[in-house]
């Protein structure tokens, strides 16, 4: 498997997290830890909220980053001498993002 492979998976996996199904996973999830497992413990609300915390969290900074996104593809469509190659850097992965943040800076 190449790194690239497991680099696109954990992308996806992180943009999976951000939609509105993860939270009825989590509430589901829930649900069954609390009827079947040891979900009246003390650490039980605790791990539950962490999780929950987080897909909020994550929800939010996935919204602003597509709102950033749109504001500088609408930007970059109206700016005459702006590369049109730019507009699908959002598609690639992190490490691609960098270097074509260096090759832009440099040139």
């Amino acid at each position: 498997m190449a790194l690239k492979e497991v680099r696109g998976w954990l992308t996806n996996i992180g943009v999976l997290a951000a939609r509105p199904a993860a939270f009825v996973v989590f509430l589901v999830y829930a649900a069954l830890w609390v009827v079947f497992g040891n979900g009246r413990e003390w650490h039980s609300p605790a791990t539950l909220a962490t999780w929950g915390m987080t897909l909020v969290i994550q929800r939010a900074e996935y919204r602003d980053t597509q709102a950033i996104h749109a504001k500088l593809d609408e930007l970059l469509k109206v700016h005459g001498d702006a590369k049109n190659s730019l507009m699908s850097i959002d598609d690639k992965d992190a490490e691609e993002v960098k270097r074509e943040r260096a090759q832009v800076r440099t040139s």
